[in-house]
């Protein structure tokens, strides 16, 4: 009798996270976008050609493809290994009451890697504010 492949569950959940960033829109996208402006907060190096993107964290390289954007409002990424509904974007938006910028992060992950998962971008988002200009 023939086994039946039955594909493991995927049990990340998505969330978002929220931060104020003293910067336009503008600049804010070319640090989400940008291979060379990504290079100086999200990973050691980064690679593009085209749509695709190559992160290096201590000498680990990992494959992303931005499946959408739209200039100074999102940038959407999909790791190459990733589900095909899972993804992470940077979304812009600028509050219309105080008018901050501000970055909305979606990412997914486990419920028992949640806070870890939050805590990394914490720290990220902390070297973006310093690269952009100052932390805030």
């Amino acid at each position: 009798m023939a086994k039946i492949f039955i594909p493991p569950v995927n049990t990340k959940k998505k969330f978002t996270l929220e931060f104020t960033v003293k910067s336009t829109p503008h600049v804010l996208y070319e640090f989400v976008s940008e291979p060379s402006e990504m290079a100086e907060w999200f990973a050691d190096e980064v690679h593009s050609h085209g749509p695709h993107f190559t992160f290096v964290w201590d000498g680990n390289e990992q494959q992303a493809e931005m499946i959408d954007y739209a200039e100074n409002e999102f940038a959407r990424y999909r790791w190459k290994d990733a589900p095909k509904g899972e993804y992470f974007e940077f979304r812009i938006d600028e509050s219309e009451i105080t008018n901050d910028t501000v970055l909305f992060i979606t990412d997914f992950a486990d419920d028992s890697d949640r806070k870890e998962v939050e805590a990394l971008w914490e720290s990220q988002i902390h070297t973006l504010r310093e690269r952009i200009g100052g932390a805030n």
